[in-house]
C-alpha cells in the first residue's frame, strides 16, 4: 500500500505542477511532454490525465488515515485506555 501512496502523491504532484504552469504561463507540460500544443490531447495525455485524477481520489480515500498518523506512525485514539496513561 505504501508503494500506492507513494506513486499517488508522486502523480498528484506532476498534475499540480501542470495546472500551476496552465494558470501561470498558459503552458501545458504534459501536452508538451507528448509533443502537443496547449489544450491538445491523445490517448497518452489523457492516460496521464486520468492517472492523475486517480491518484487524487487514492490519496482522498486515504486522507483520514494519513492525517491521523503519529510523526512515530502509532495511533492514539481519545478515550482509549492505552491514550489515558
Amino acid at each position: 500500500m505504501k508503494t500506492l501512496t507513494t506513486a499517488a502523491a508522486a502523480l498528484l504532484i506532476v498534475g499540480g505542477l501542470n495546472w500551476g504552469l496552465v494558470a501561470l504561463f498558459e503552458f501545458d507540460l504534459v501536452a508538451w511532454l507528448f509533443g502537443l500544443d496547449f489544450g491538445e490531447t491523445n490517448v497518452a495525455t489523457r492516460l496521464v490525465y486520468g492517472l492523475v485524477g486517480l491518484s487524487a481520489l487514492v490519496l482522498a480515500a486515504r486522507l483520514g488515515e494519513l492525517g491521523s498518523a503519529s510523526p512515530s506512525g502509532s495511533r492514539r485514539r481519545v478515550g482509549h485506555p492505552a491514550a489515558e496513561r
